[in-house]
């Protein structure tokens, strides 16, 4: 038996913002990050609330520490909003997700016996690229330990997502890059995942062409609001195809690199997808398998016009295209490209090799994967 859930409500296109308007708020309380202050992109949020009282939780950092989400928590408490806003890229919105996650606990452990009931919870995403409006995961870093922390619950799902592509036209060349490969991973890990079913793989089809389609586009010409919305849109899809089916050992690697060389979560992913696909695809030994997987790769390079008259150049071409599409916008190919010393790089191998291995996306992966896979992929990332 499968199950497909569809969650939450998304509202979307220009002036989406303007849904909040309609709410009967008593007290909202927003988590977002300095950024979206300075910019005045939380006051837009603020202006729409029909003068609700409102507390703005900004400390909000990249990669969201466990600290924060305990002092965005301990805030939350004092504060008893009947709404909650999560402002901003994958870090507000996972930090938000997390805080509900924290009360969701604290109200089972107490029978449900809590001072206020849980929120409405709002997302609204700033960065094309997590898709964390539209699904149950969370990610927070341990700093103590160096290590990201992937959460899964369903008690994280928002109520609302809104997407409003006026909210992206200011998001820097760069960061378009990073969140667009994010996107592109999550439909690819999406698409080939065991627990793909038509429903998942109609949303990753659709996100995988848009971004071929328009992330070039919104990375050249970042006030073309028409590119931003389709990336919005593919983002959000992309999330609904993973969080129905799963991610892989893309996202694994991803989780441990980044928080391991503080690289953004969005570029490890764009660094690794090459080799993974390549891996998955059984393309390690020079030769290609006849699996599903590679069938399913290759079904894509089809799609998207890419060489694929065999399964083999299948696999090929859609690792190329990927890795044409880094270059274009200044994506290293290489984890050595950006500037991770060597000697250092080869001692966190197995550390890195090791928590790839216990990471919650490992067990969503199409192909079985050894801790000597996880070094062997690395070393591949790192040199090319």
């Amino acid at each position: 038996m499968n199950t497909f859930l569809v969650k939450p409500k998304v509202i979307f296109g220009n002036q989406s913002l303007d849904y909040l308007c309609d709410l009967q708020v008593k007290k909202a309380f927003i988590v977002t990050d300095q950024m979206m202050v300075k910019l005045g992109t939380a006051d837009k949020i603020i202006s729409r609330l029909s003068g609700a009282e409102y507390k703005v939780f900004s400390e909000v950092e990249p990669n969201p520490s466990l600290e924060t989400v305990k002092a965005g928590f301990s805030s939350f408490l004092e504060e008893k909003p009947d709404l909650l806003i999560a402002l901003g890229g994958g870090s507000p919105i996972d930090t938000a997700k997390a805080i509900l996650s924290f009360f969701d606990k604290a109200a089972q452990k107490f029978d449900g016996k809590m001072e206020f009931a849980r929120p409405t919870f709002v997302a609204i995403p700033t960065t094309s690229g997590t898709g964390s409006e539209v699904t149950s995961y969370s990610v927070i870093t341990d700093t103590a330990r160096h290590i990201k922390i992937p959460m899964s619950d369903d008690c994280m799902y928002p109520d609302v997502a809104i997407l409003d592509e006026q909210l992206t036209k200011t998001v820097p060349p760069s960061v378009t890059a990073d969140t667009g490969m994010d996107v592109l991973t999550h439909a690819l890990e999406a698409y080939v995942s065991p627990n793909a079913v038509e429903f998942t793989d109609i949303y990753a089809e659709r996100a995988i062409k848009i971004i071929f389609t328009y992330l070039l586009r919104a990375y050249r010409f970042g006030e073309d609001l028409d590119a931003r919305g389709k990336l919005h849109v593919a983002s959000c899809m992309a999330g609904v195809a993973f969080t129905n089916a799963s991610l892989g050992i893309n996202h694994s690697l991803a989780h441990a690199v980044g928080a391991k060389f503080h690289l953004s979560h969005g570029k490890s992913n764009a660094i690794l997808l090459p080799y993974v696909i390549q891996f998955n695809g059984g393309l390690c030994d020079g030769t290609v398998d006849t699996s599903k997987v590679a069938k399913r790769y290759t079904e894509i390079a089809k799609m998207l016009g890419f060489a694929s008259s065999t399964l083999e150049e299948g696999v090929l071409s859609l690792a190329t295209a990927v890795k044409y599409l880094n270059k274009r916008m200044g994506i290293p190919s290489t984890l050595k490209e950006c500037n991770i010393d060597e000697q250092l790089f080869e001692e966190n191998v197995p550390v890195i090799a090791e928590e790839a291995c216990h990471d919650i996306c490992t067990t969503g992966n199409p192909k079985s994967v050894s801790k000597e896979d996880f070094k062997n992929l690395l070393k591949w990332a790192y040199e090319g």
